[in-house]
């Protein structure tokens, strides 16, 4: 059923698993370091067609030059007040509809978890002009809210289902338990089951963080300037209409996934106990 360790396979499969490992590994950071070299490479090197040799000199006055020659620094912070408020409040709300979905038992509970659940299968592609012609309406289009509530209600559906589920698998005990000592619901939720539920949240903040920060599409569909536009979308404003400046975006790319590489880091240890929690009994 399971796959047999290394270590028990034969001797040329070893050898096999030891040269294969390695070349996927430099296959798949090629790309990366490609973008890595860019970065750092002159733009004389560039109109000279040295795309994929060796730098001749280390520009890294390219960093420099992003937020120089683009609001770079407007389109981070965009992005930041388009992503902390989305994990905030994606992730209260799935905590308090996952507890109420997995505690208690009513008529419609399997209904309205399916509704959840079904939102996650719905191509985001054919909710772009409806979405966008909604902010419209709200006056939301091109700011950074409007951007901000559409992610929580797109996000709270998958993280209900994260967190209903998450909630499920707690010792059912520890809530009768509270209730025969006359502790109130609001208590429970919030002494009993939020600090049980604390490698989930920091698990699925750090899903939602990186899924909103490396977001282009909805940064694309519901703003077009740089007032509100996300980094992601702002990218594109370093090509010009006739040259295209390569290492500035392959720059401003890197200090793009500065932030969500952090944050996983950051929080590493809870991410990994969130996501191994119940594996091993």
């Amino acid at each position: 059923m399971f796959p047999r360790p290394i270590e028990q396979t034969s001797a040329p499969a070893q050898w096999l698993y030891r040269i294969a490992v390695p070349v996927a590994l430099i296959l798949w950071l090629l790309p990366l370091i490609g973008v890595a070299v860019t970065s750092v490479r002159p733009a004389s090197d560039l109109a000279q067609g040295n795309y994929f040799g060796m730098p001749s000199s280390l520009a890294f006055s390219n960093y420099r030059d992003v937020f120089a020659n683009s609001p770079m620094g407007a389109y981070m912070l965009n992005s930041f007040k388009v992503t902390i408020p989305t994990v905030i409040g994606a992730v209260a709300l799935s905590c308090m509809t996952g507890f109420a979905l997995a505690i208690y038992r009513f008529r419609s509970n399997l209904l309205v978890f399916f509704l959840f659940v079904a939102g996650n299968f719905v191509p985001f592609q054919i909710l772009m002009v409806p979405v966008r012609d909604l902010t419209l309406h709200l006056g939301m289009y091109n700011s950074w809210y409007g951007l901000a509530l559409f992610h929580i209600a797109f996000q709270t559906g998958f993280c209900t289902l994260f967190m209903r589920n998450f909630i499920k698998a707690l010792p059912f005990e520890l809530i009768e338990a509270a209730r025969v000592e006359g502790v109130s619901e609001v208590r429970i939720f919030w002494y009993v089951v939020l600090p049980l539920m604390r490698p989930a949240i920091a698990a699925l903040s750090v899903l939602i963080f990186t899924f909103i920060w490396n977001d282009f599409f909805w940064a694309t569909v519901l703003s077009n300037s740089p007032e509100s536009q996300p980094i992601t979308a702002g990218l594109s404003s370093l090509n010009g209409q006739w040259i295209a400046q390569w290492h500035l975006v392959s720059a401003g790319s890197i200090l793009a996934a500065v932030p969500p590489v952090a944050m996983f880091f950051l929080m590493q240890r809870h991410f990994i106990a969130g996501l191994t929690l119940g594996a091993v009994k």
